[in-house]
């Protein structure tokens, strides 16, 4: 089968593989080649993948979606790290999900504050206007 990883600015991972083994919210599963076809949500974490001519690999992602259907699968995520040592992969993986989902808070917070004024301005003006 083969395994491509996305993220909205690159293809990280394109390739055939004998087995791959993911976490989804409900917990961790593996597939082979002749597994049925479905779709999941994946839960921030690393995705071990086993290339037809190689020893394992590992790609930590940020969430996102596992789609396998015939001889594909496909997995959309936000953010993808390639590595080799799967220690150092999932320590990456920790340190930089975190931060980029504290950096992601602080937006969201920002977004509501500028929703909030304009709503309060927007009611004022109503107010003025009658």
């Amino acid at each position: 089968m083969r395994l491509e990883v996305v993220t909205p600015i690159a293809r990280v991972i394109d390739t055939p593989v004998a087995r791959i083994v993911a976490e989804a919210p409900d917990g961790a599963f593996g597939m082979l080649p002749r597994h049925a076809d479905f779709v999941t949500a994946l839960t921030a974490g690393v995705l071990t993948y086993q290339p037809e001519d190689g020893a394992e690999r590992f790609v930590g992602v940020n969430g996102g979606t596992l789609v396998k259907c015939a001889g594909e699968v496909l997995v959309a995520t936000r953010n993808a790290i390639t590595g080799t040592d799967l220690d150092e992969l999932r320590e990456r993986v920790r340190t930089t999900f975190r931060e980029i989902d504290e950096e992601e808070r602080a937006a969201r917070s920002a977004l509501a504050r500028l929703e909030a004024g304009m709503i309060r301005r927007m009611r004022e003006l109503e107010r003025f206007g009658e």
